[in-house]
């Protein structure tokens, strides 16, 4: 059967009647104090239900996990609750969600860290890049990331455990499964690529031991909830936050053969049409070749992200490129998304001003074709 957008498809125990997903989008709105979603989450989720698959805003399994102001959390009895009605709101509307979890590493602040310690990662190496913080006056600003402390084999131990429990949190929270957050420069992502981790322990050097804490958490959530509610997103070839391999085709074809292995709900590969929130003109010329080679090696649902529209999801599944492609953006700004894709309706443009921070403007207040 030829896959098109509004075809159905099989991720985990769950039928999805089309494969329009929502890709995981920071938006910086979460309540305070305690990174706790709050009823206008809710509504924004709950506008969005409509989509095949929805994977939430990065969500950080620990308070030392957490970059960026406002970010929710999956670590506290209140967070789970606050989780517990967005997931409730989809299930309502006939949605399927999975929540994100998501550790930072070193694109972090002191600010956000315990006792304000410097960040962590798997080396001391400076960080290109900023964050999301709050000024005197508790504003939001972009700050600059500090030289990190690499972390310890016990601190390593601890994440893994961290990642388990946030695991079981969702789980708790009423979610269909959880995403972890592997790729974009965040901490996973850190320890997978060579020109960030420099350690010369079982977490550095070869490619077996960077992909080591990947497939630690992995197998840790899926011993905790089940291979069928787990999933992986990746960004191989992903610059974001000064990422880079030496050899991104056997580092990532290594790491998609041991999650392939594990009979996922599906594995989430970004491609590098973007990089953070900007348009990237200058990606690899090898990706395209890395793609199709990861999607050989990989024998379960593929989701691609990247920039993608209508008619260019629309030919990537055509091509196998892919079993469902999510989209970032253009669900910002058109909650019904999958209905105007299949009506052939034209799309909101959404405010960039917008995206991080703020209230109801920009958030919930996109109106429907309908």
């Amino acid at each position: 059967m030829t896959k098109h957008l509004m075809t159905p498809v099989h991720i985990g125990n769950h039928t999805l009647s089309h494969r329009v997903a929502m890709a995981p989008l920071t938006r910086s709105r979460a309540g305070q104090p305690g990174n706790v979603p709050t009823a206008m989450n809710v509504e924004y989720y709950r506008q969005r239900a409509s989509a095949a698959l929805i994977v939430t805003e990065a969500t950080q399994i620990s308070q030392q996990g957490q970059g960026y102001a406002w970010t929710p959390g999956i670590h506290s009895g209140e967070q789970v609750q606050g989780w517990r009605a967005i997931s409730d709101a989809v299930h309502e509307g006939g949605g399927t969600i999975f929540l994100q979890l998501w550790h930072v590493g070193r694109v972090s602040h002191p600010v956000f860290q315990p006792d304000g310690a410097l960040p962590v990662a798997p080396s001391a190496l400076p960080v290109p890049g900023k964050t999301f913080i709050l000024d005197e006056s508790g504003n939001g600003v972009w700050g600059d990331v500090p030289v990190p402390q690499p972390l310890t084999t016990s601190g390593i131990r601890d994440i893994v455990e961290d990642y388990r429990r946030s695991a079981r949190n969702a789980i708790r929270a009423g979610m269909d499964g959880v995403e972890i957050h592997a790729g974009n420069g965040y901490l996973l992502d850190q320890f997978i690529n060579s020109n960030s981790n420099a350690r010369t322990d079982a977490y550095g050097g070869s490619i077996e031991n960077r992909s080591r804490l990947l497939l630690e958490v992995v197998d840790a959530v899926i011993a905790e909830i089940g291979a069928s509610r787990v999933a992986v997103r990746l960004t191989p070839m992903g610059r974001f936050m000064g990422m880079g391999d030496d050899t991104p085709e056997a580092t990532f074809g290594h790491i998609v053969r041991a999650l392939s292995e594990r009979r996922m709900a599906y594995l989430h590969l970004v491609e590098p049409a973007m990089v953070g929130t900007d348009k990237d003109d200058d990606t690899d010329p090898r990706w395209d070749a890395i793609i199709r080679q990861l999607r050989t090696e990989y024998r379960g649902v593929l989701m691609l992200a990247g920039g993608y529209d209508r008619d260019s999801a629309e030919q990537a599944l055509a091509d196998g490129r892919a079993d469902i492609i999510a989209f970032g953006r253009p669900f910002i700004a058109n909650p019904d998304l999958p209905a105007r894709f299949r009506n052939g309706l034209p799309l909101n443009t959404p405010d960039t001003a917008s995206f991080f921070g703020g209230g109801a403007s920009g958030y919930i207040d996109y109106p429907s074709a309908t």
